[in-house]
């Protein structure tokens, strides 16, 4: 028993990792007949994402870089390794929750590849705090566990935002892996505030703490604006508790 269940575990990180990120990885096609099931190891990606962030950053620190620069290039590699896929959204939503003035329209809006004024400032905003934080945690010597809380909280309130909420259109990434039950959605919730709090202790709790309370804001906003949630949301959603995370955690260093 305890044999399928690591199998079982394994496969559902393979499927995470390849729906998360763009590494190249071969995944047996009935794996992903646990798509909806597998999102309790979405946080578990983050700190893949975060270790990758970090080393860029410190190989820059390491050839002398000043923190601004290791920064940008650690930055760099974790856009690389998601294929801005997070960004994409977070562009997307702003563009369709805030350029339509009906459900269908921003439903339209978000779908389609152009990129529109919201979208730019958010990506601006979003990117240049994202870069201020990284430098402030690198120099505060905790970038390490504040990307690993970061974005392990961020990846699994991603899942939670998906179990909670109905699917605002019937195409698209989040659709095709299914509704999440609340269990494996809620479990790795609870890994990420565990994770939390072994590398930043009650700082790291709180900041998942405030991260929750982010995607629940970002929730209401999807509901009212769309009915619902689509991967766009699902990335924005990531994206923002992430930032907030990096917040919190950087006033309590």
């Amino acid at each position: 028993m305890s044999q399928l269940w690591l199998k079982t575990w394994r496969l559902d990180l393979m499927v995470a990792l390849s729906l998360l990120t763009r590494i190249p990885i071969k995944v047996p096609e009935n794996a992903y007949e646990r798509q909806a099931e597998a999102v309790w190891a979405y946080g578990l990606i983050g700190v893949l994402w975060a270790a990758a962030v970090w080393l860029g950053c410190m190989a820059g620190l390491w050839l002398g870089l000043p923190p601004m620069v290791a920064a940008l290039i650690g930055l760099a590699i974790g856009i690389v390794l998601t294929g801005a896929m997070h960004e994409d959204g977070l562009a997307d939503s702003a563009d369709g929750l805030w350029g339509g003035h009906d459900p269908t329209r921003r439903l339209e809006i978000m779908k389609d590849s152009t990129i529109g004024t919201y979208g730019v400032l958010a990506l601006v905003i979003s990117f240049a705090l994202r870069w201020g934080l990284l430098v402030s945690l690198l120099e505060a010597e905790f970038a390490f566990g504040g990307l690993i809380i970061a974005a392990v909280i961020g990846r699994a309130l991603m899942a939670v935002v998906m179990a909670n909420l109905p699917h605002a259109r019937l195409d698209g990434l989040s659709h095709s892996v299914g509704r999440p039950d609340f269990q494996p959605a809620y479990a790795g919730l609870a890994l990420a505030v565990f994770i939390g709090l072994v590398f930043g202790g009650f700082s790291g709790v709180l900041a998942c703490a405030l991260a929750v309370l982010t995607a629940w804001a970002c929730a209401r906003i999807a509901i009212v604006k769309i009915g619902g949630q689509t991967g766009d949301i699902l990335g924005a959603t990531g994206q923002l508790s992430e930032l907030v995370a990096l917040m919190a955690l950087l006033a309590c260093a």
